[in-house]
């Protein structure tokens, strides 16, 4: 949490103890003695506990010092003094703004409702309007804390950043102030143009070099495109002064990490990955990375300057600790101009996490962000790259998921010139998800009823500074009322028989977990074939595919096992272990190219399943797929074998097919190296070396 600036004492306090208690422990606080200062507040609150102040100042103490928890407590037990206390109102705002909560700006208007002179209120009206990308709500917001004090910084610093995210540099709004240019760091950050935003934490730096919440910010987002060096610096910096939030402390952490790490480069890709898992990694996201920035400089028709870097990420929470601060986040990968961060297949449950899907996603932002210098607004770059997942697999990509369904039917998509709300400050969690599947069917819209070149013209309008309302007029001919009307009306018909039998798809589904528990395979069957057509998207546990397939098995209807278990790979499954029995089924219906083809869709999900890559590798063996076979031998050999001595055998086998005996023998060696009497590679050995001869 960073720290935040701090309310002056205002009217609305009316203190009933000395000033000089009161005094010492807003000193203390001041001084950075924070136990000190706490022990003071808690003797206040003991002394006076109908007075809410106290616990007011207590908890603004507690969020500058990154407990935005016991800060939001204390908020709320002052509000339970005096239901409408201003100040406790405020705090609410503060730590709900902070976590890009959707209820901030309704509680900093309940606040100014209190206290219609409450500055700092009003400020954070017109710093959340300009999160949600409301240049003109943020203007009146800002021009409302500048009536209330005409030298208002934060009033000054939102509507400098108005000009010069507009690229206005000559800004009559200039705050020449430390907290204004912090102020600003944040906004181009937020609008991920990174290198800016550093440059005007420098300025406020310059200004208060004590400012610490503004330079741990410039050591995340130096850390953030790969300046680690000086990132490390800047952070150990704000840790030795005393300054130790979440950000600063993991950060450094993360940094320290490191040495844990490899780097692969090509000339236009750097992957890094955790030492443990990079040889087996390195099979699959090079060449994905390639296949990526081929296919986007044709489609987006922009040649990159500099190599695109990856760092894969198998601790969730080091991922998480690298996206500290990015709204919206979808939780598996974030882009920072070339950089871009994301988990690694280890860090989820096996199936939880499609990586290519990830990675197609996080690279398109990479070609949105640079083609118009990062001025795209959120809910368009957002949408693109979820276009682009299904655009290169209709496999891929999230299905709609029941948050999206009750969304869509309760009427709750936002109009698309307030879609960035929902990213950056969602009034539920669901909303998040709800606004990546808009944003990704919108871009899907205007592709299917006015094609490609529409949308890079669209992305071109962006990259000039225009406004979705000017861009949406400019280029599809229409109003965006009339736009969202329509828009809304493909969705609703496109997910009509699912929002419509989304109830009995419920009902039937809970009816067949019942039947499930005393195996009434047949009644299964029956109810679940009634109902199977109603919500096909839905792939996650408890799927209607895998418990129809199995219900089939138990009743000898293996051929419509097959045919179900092939629906739910088809529509988007990724449950491993069903794909490889579906592999196996194929296998014994001698179907093997299409067992091939199945296998091979779990690369793509989860590329650590040693039993997978040794069954595709046999299979591509046998089909003549040299290349193929030698890739899943060696992510055998690189991932701890069971059987180190038949991995290298297997790649070997695969060597000498590609007409690579040199290399096989060399796998031979340390086959059996590991087992000396592993008969399989002395027999193949001897046939190379007789061939030699």
């Amino acid at each position: 949490m960073k720290s935040l600036r701090l309310v002056a004492l205002g009217p609305f306090l009316a203190f009933t103890v000395s000033a000089q208690t009161l005094g010492q422990a807003e000193a203390f606080w001041k001084a950075r003695r924070y136990q000190d200062a706490n022990n003071e507040f808690r003797a206040l609150v003991a002394r006076y506990p109908k007075n809410p102040d106290y616990r007011v100042r207590w908890g603004r103490m507690y969020l500058e010092h990154w407990q935005p928890n016991i800060a939001s407590d204390l908020f709320k037990e002052a509000l339970e003094i005096k239901a409408d206390h201003a100040g406790a109102l405020l705090g609410l705002a503060l730590v709900a703004a902070e976590n890009f909560e959707g209820q901030g700006e309704a509680l900093a208007r309940k606040a100014l409702e209190a206290d219609p002179k409450l500055l700092e209120a009003q400020e954070l009206l017109a710093r959340i309007a300009l999160e949600d990308n409301n240049n003109r709500k943020a203007t009146e917001e800002a021009n409302k804390a500048l009536a209330i004090d005409p030298a208002s910084v934060e009033g000054k610093a939102i509507l400098a950043t108005i000009d010069l995210l507009a690229d206005k540099k000559d800004t009559s709004w200039d705050p020449h102030s430390a907290r204004g240019y912090e102020t600003i760091g944040h906004f181009f950050v937020l609008n991920r143009r990174y290198e800016e935003g550093i440059q005007y934490y420098r300025k406020a730096l310059e200004l208060d070099p004590q400012l610490y919440t503004a330079r741990s910010e410039l050591g995340i987002n130096l850390m953030r495109l790969g300046q680690d060096v000086e990132a490390f610096k800047q952070l150990e910096n704000c840790y030795n002064a005393g300054f130790q939030d979440y950000a600063t402390v993991n950060s450094l952490k993360l940094i320290d990490s490191y040495k844990n790490f490899v780097e692969f480069k090509t000339p236009r890709t750097i992957l890094k990955v955790q030492k443990k898992e990079a040889e087996l990694l390195r099979l699959y996201f090079e060449p994905e990375m390639e296949r990526i920035l081929t296919t986007y400089e044709r489609k987006y028709k922009i040649k990159l300057d500099r190599p695109v870097q990856v760092e894969v990420y198998p601790d969730h929470e080091d991922f998480a600790v690298r996206t500290l601060g990015v709204p919206g986040l979808g939780a598996l990968g974030v882009t920072f101009g070339y950089v871009l961060a994301m988990d690694s297949p280890s860090g989820r449950p096996p199936g939880q996490f499609h990586w290519a899907s990830t990675l197609w996603h996080e690279m398109s932002h990479v070609f949105t962000l640079t083609g118009t210098g990062s001025r795209v607004p959120r809910w368009f770059t957002e949408g693109l790259a979820v276009h682009e997942e299904t655009a290169v697999n209709p496999e891929w990509g999230d299905r709609i998921s029941p948050m999206v369904l009750k969304a869509i039917k309760d009427k709750k998509l936002l109009p698309v010139t307030e879609l960035d709300r929902g990213f950056v400050h969602p009034t539920e969690a669901a909303q998040v998800i709800v606004s990546y599947f808009q944003g990704g069917r919108i871009c899907d819209y205007i592709n299917e009823k006015w094609g490609w070149d529409t949308l890079l013209a669209m992305l071109h309008d962006f990259g000039a500074g225009e406004e979705t309302a000017a861009v949406i007029r400019k280029e599809l001919k229409i109003e965006t009322e009339e736009f969202d009307k329509r828009f809304f009306a493909f969705v609703e018909g496109d997910t009509k028989k699912q929002v419509d039998h989304f109830e009995q798809y419920s009902g039937g589904m809970k009816l067949i977990s019942e039947l499930a528990k005393s195996k009434a395979y047949e009644a299964i069957i029956k109810e679940g074939e009634k109902i199977q057509d109603w919500y096909p998207d839905y792939v996650e546990d408890n799927n209607l595919y895998e418990i129809l397939a199995k219900a089939y098995l138990e009743t000898n209807n293996k051929p419509a096992a097959m045919a179900e278990l092939e629906r739910y790979v088809k529509i988007g499954g990724r449950n491993p272990e069903t794909i490889k029995k579906l592999a196996k089924m194929l296998v014994e219906a001698g179907r093997k190219k299409d067992a091939a083809d199945v296998l091979a869709r779990l690369n793509y999900i989860y590329p650590l399943d040693n039993e997978a890559h040794q069954l595709l590798g046999s299979f591509w063996l046998e089909q003549g797929n040299a290349s193929g076979a030698m890739r899943e031998f060696r992510a055998v050999v690189a991932h701890n074998p069971i059987d180190p001595a038949e991995a290298h055998y297997d790649l070997a086998r695969a060597l000498n097919s590609n007409h690579q005996p040199d290399q096989a023998k060399d796998e031979l060696f340390t086959a059996l190296e590991a087992a000396p009497g592993y008969r399989p590679a002395q027999r193949l050995l001897l046939e190379l070396t007789a061939d030699k001869k």
